[in-house]
């Protein structure tokens, strides 16, 4: 998240010239200039993605100066990525001093290719400053998304198949949370299962937290859960790439005009099952809280405008096709953290405000697969937006990540069902519409259950 960066000043390292490293990780934003891992001696070197989605190894300048960029473009926000970077520069062919894989496939296609000279002495590995999530130099490039499993073994050049597999069935690249490798001098293990920055290997190579805060998430890259979705069309009520995603994607700031209500939505979407997720308002007295099933026509469409949209004022008031369609007489301001919960084995939904349901009797939203006016999105999806057009609004949600932007839960925390996400208030056996009724986090595996 912005601000938020690692440091670690390395020692005298196995061998300088050869290195792996590995991590997970899910951008925050496919427009933002992001620094993954640089270091600094007399001159920098870094890796990172451009603002126009590439990715790049670069050492910036003095002797000996190269740059290896790829061709491809990483644009997705909402999914995470495996990426392995392993150096050797002993080597003599260029392509094997060099080595990136992307969820286990060796990129092989680049923009740049200007390799360092065969023996060159990275600054990466050496006995100074390195930093994960930020220029080593210069207070820029934070890194926006989320990180998870970050290795770096000093002395060997390893590959992909370390720190993950491919699935038989599926095709998918899966982590290994338990990679075994030969770890040198200077080789770690931070952000694994949950935990912070402590080294998890047997080296105890400490960092610190440079700025900002380190957020723990249940979003990791065993159970993908949903964000607010940045990359989203302009028009049709959605939001405008002006608006501002921060803490992971997990908060969204409108920046409205006359023309544009800057509707934000969820980066997963329902059709089948139960699902839960909580919004806490920070600023702004005209929010909307609700869920879109429907794309719309226009960028006048607010949450609530159209027929496949129920938006909860502030007033307590739940709005769908422009009008007024449930009174709960519960109004919400700043700080209140909005419960809904969307029923889509019967087509309903709830809100609740604090813990406390503010209707038990749902409203009917429809069949989103069958009805032609939702059918271009195909599933509804949590969304916030501000009502009046020219104000603007911030809202933090959480969707079993665990935390309200950059502040993890405190005090009794719940469950989602099938113990998946952790939730401020309890979603599970409330009784609904004369019924008990369960709801999960918006992740891979609930959606999967």
């Amino acid at each position: 998240m912005a601000s938020t960066y690692l440091s670690r000043t390395f020692g005298s390292p196995t061998n300088n010239k050869i290195w792996t490293m590995s991590t997970w990780l899910k951008r925050g934003s496919s427009s933002a200039e992001e620094f993954l891992f640089s270091s600094s001696a007399s001159y920098r070197e870094f890796l990172r993605f451009e603002s126009t989605g590439e990715f790049t190894y670069r050492k910036a300048s003095g002797s000996s100066t190269f740059e290896i960029k790829t061709n491809r473009k990483f644009l997705d926000t909402n999914s995470w990525y495996h990426f392995v970077v392993a150096v050797d520069t002993t080597q003599s062919t260029d392509t094997n001093k060099y080595k990136l894989y992307v969820n286990g496939v060796q990129e092989t296609s680049f923009a740049t290719a200007s390799y360092m000279s065969t023996d060159y002495t990275p600054q990466f590995n050496g006995g100074h400053i390195h930093t994960i999530g930020r220029d080593s130099e210069n207070s820029s490039g934070f890194w926006l998304g989320s990180m998870s499993h970050f290795h770096f073994c000093d002395g060997t050049q390893l590959a992909p198949t370390v720190f993950g597999s491919t699935d038989n069935t599926t095709g998918e690249w899966n982590i290994n949370t338990s990679p075994s490798f030969t770890l040198g001098n200077n080789g770690f293990s931070i952000l694994k299962d949950g935990d912070t920055i402590t080294d998890q290997s047997s080296n105890s190579n400490a960092w610190t937290t440079a700025g900002g805060v380190v957020t723990k998430t249940e979003d990791n890259p065993s159970n993908n859960f949903a964000t607010m979705n940045f990359i989203m069309p302009t028009g049709g009520g959605f939001t405008s790439q002006s608006s501002t995603f921060s803490n992971g994607n997990t908060q969204f700031a409108t920046n409205n005009s006359s023309s544009n209500y800057g509707v934000g939505l969820s980066s997963l979407g329902m059709n089948v099952g139960k699902y839960y997720a909580e919004c806490k308002l920070i600023s702004g007295g005209q929010g909307l809280i609700g869920i879109r099933g429907w794309q719309g026509t226009s960028s006048n469409n607010y949450l609530g405008d159209t027929p496949k949209d129920y938006g909860m004022y502030t007033n307590g008031r739940v709005y769908r096709n422009d009008g007024n369609v449930l009174d709960t007489s519960v109004s919400y301001t700043t700080n209140d953290i909005i419960g809904v919960f969307v029923d889509c084995d019967n087509w309903k939904v709830y809100w609740s405000k604090n813990g406390a349901m503010m209707n038990t009797t749902g409203l009917t939203i429809g069949n989103v697969l069958t009805d032609t006016n939702a059918r271009s999105l195909g599933a509804y999806f949590f969304g916030c937006c501000e009502w009046n057009s020219t104000g603007n609004g911030t809202w933090q949600w959480n969707f079993g990540n665990g935390a309200f932007g950059s502040a993890p839960l405190t005090g009794t925390t719940y469950d989602g069902s099938d113990g998946q996400g952790i939730f401020k208030y309890n979603p599970k056996n409330l009784t609904l519409d004369s019924t008990t009724k369960s709801f999960k986090a918006l992740c891979t595996k609930g959606l999967n259950s």
